[in-house]
């Protein structure tokens, strides 16, 4: 099977958008005041103190602060990249997690003008079977991407009309399979 090339010959731009959620930083706040307590707890200890409890009170606070502050920084912001060549998703400010969706895989994609954390159980890197895989950063507008069947993958993003207009610009320029004879 050869591929045909499409008629157009001008290439859209690399589009580029963003979205962030500053009450994250609110949850990573409590995060750093569990490691804090973890370190008190550790470091001005009475003597009387049992051991047993005291390790186990420093060590919940230092894994919840952990887990808290790692958890929330990484999806304070979320970065959405369309090329020629895929859709790149990065998380937070060292880009992980990450996701990277080959154009070939893609069908389409369409604007969802409002998109709940609620509704996918909380911020973050999420998956509902009914609903595909997502990255939620704050409530509003965003895309979903179709990746054939009932796969899907959603992320909020601000001007999700861009994104999905520059989707439909690569998809359309992307080479369609040519009958042979």
């Amino acid at each position: 099977m050869t591929h045909a090339p499409r008629s157009e010959s001008v290439a859209p731009q690399v589009w580029t958008g963003r979205a962030s959620n500053r009450m994250q930083w609110v949850l990573a706040v409590v995060g750093a005041a569990c490691l804090a307590l973890g370190v008190e707890l550790a470091v001005d200890q009475p003597a009387t103190t049992d051991l047993v409890p005291l390790v186990m009170s420093v060590v919940g606070c230092l894994a919840a602060g952990l887990l808290i502050l790692f958890g929330t920084v990484a999806f304070t912001h979320v970065k959405v990249q369309v090329d020629q060549e895929c859709v790149e998703v990065r998380c937070g400010h060292i880009g992980l997690p990450r996701r990277r969706i080959p154009l070939a895989d893609v069908s389409g994609a369409r604007l969802a003008p409002l998109i709940s954390p609620r509704s996918w159980g909380g911020w973050g890197y999420r998956w509902r079977p009914e609903k595909g895989t997502a990255v939620i950063v704050r409530r509003g507008p965003g895309i979903v991407i179709d990746l054939g069947g009932d796969r899907r993958f959603t992320v909020t993003v601000d001007d999700p009309e861009g994104a999905v207009q520059a989707i439909a610009a690569w998809l359309r320029l992307r080479p369609r399979p040519v009958a042979s004879s």
